[in-house]
């Protein structure tokens, strides 16, 4: 049978080491959060070492993209970053949220170059983006251009007759519910919504003329909504070589006086804070053990507020 004091002595003992364990891992967070863990993270290590910054968009282009613009704008301020390559793989998406974009990629491109590749596809919202670019690179098989605008303005009034439902709408004004799910679509208001799309298709096909340093009547003629394949779109001045990622920063370094191995580093919007939990778990794994690590983080991190939590 143990001794009675060596047990209690033991699980002091035991104690202490959990405290000074806790202890050094409160430090070690605080300390890496103070050296500017927050800038190697969005940022990787080349901080402050001259380097290109790449901005991925991919997939549907959507309304909010404000913390990838916060990012293009600040790479602009910085003074390691030497140009942007802007890696576009997506078939467009919201035109206010292209057009913030559009807008973040030619305030860097007024400061400092801009070279966009094009992946599988890069229209129309997709296309829209790209332009401000010094130097736009695609594929041969590169699906791009598209440059127009749609609205779509669903209507199940012919449904809704045939199994009996009325929909009564009450407005302030005859274009007020233009659109309607439920009521048809008026000569009024298909005439109101299609002023917006060609203003929409103005605003479009200004950036491209600018952008692209053609006449307004040029992009006009090529902005039917067709796709372009990338060997379509080379003689139409759309884009202006077939080529890759890589002939891209090759360009950019040869005509910017760059080293041909200049790094080129990701930058990435912030996680909202969802790296901390993962972060101190992993140290509190190294310290305490998986099991220790995991009751710790799933009882303190990331919840909000009191809980009763049973962990098993």
């Amino acid at each position: 049978m143990a001794d009675p004091d060596l047990v209690v002595d033991r699980l002091r003992l035991r104690r202490r080491l959990l405290f000074w364990r806790v202890g050094a891992v409160v430090a070690f967070v605080l300390a890496w959060l103070g050296l500017g863990g927050q800038a190697l993270l969005h940022h990787g290590p080349l901080v402050g070492r001259d380097h290109l910054a790449r901005v991925r968009v991919s997939g549907i282009i959507g309304s909010d993209n404000r913390k990838l613009i916060d990012l293009i704008d600040g790479a602009a301020k910085a003074k390691s970053v030497r140009g942007l390559v802007l890696s576009v793989d997506s078939p467009g998406g919201s035109v206010s949220g292209g057009e913030a974009l559009h807008d973040a990629v030619a305030r860097f491109a007024a400061r400092k170059p801009v070279v966009a590749t094009m992946g599988g596809v890069a229209a129309s919202a997709g296309y829209m983006i790209s332009v401000p670019a010094q130097r736009i690179f695609a594929g041969q098989s590169t699906l791009t251009g598209s440059i127009g605008v749609i609205m779509q303005a669903p209507d199940v009034s012919g449904l809704l007759d045939r199994v009996g439902v009325k929909v009564d709408e009450l407005v302030s004004g005859p274009l007020k519910g233009q659109p309607s799910a439920v009521q048809p679509l008026s000569p009024e208001g298909r005439q109101m919504l299609q002023g917006v799309v060609a203003d929409l298709f103005d605003q479009f096909v200004t950036m491209v003329a600018d952008g692209r340093h053609m006449p307004v009547d040029r992009v006009r003629s090529l902005a039917d909504g067709r796709p372009y394949t990338g060997r379509q779109a080379l003689p139409l001045g759309l884009i202006d070589q077939i080529g890759t990622e890589r002939d891209a920063v090759a360009w950019l370094a040869r005509t910017q006086h760059l080293p041909e191995a200049i790094p080129v580093v990701d930058l990435k919007a912030p996680t909202d804070g969802k790296w901390i939990p993962r972060l101190t778990r992993s140290m509190l794994s190294v310290i305490l053990g998986e099991e220790w690590a995991g009751s710790v983080v799933s009882q303190g991190v990331a919840l909000d507020g009191a809980v009763a939590l049973w962990k098993p």
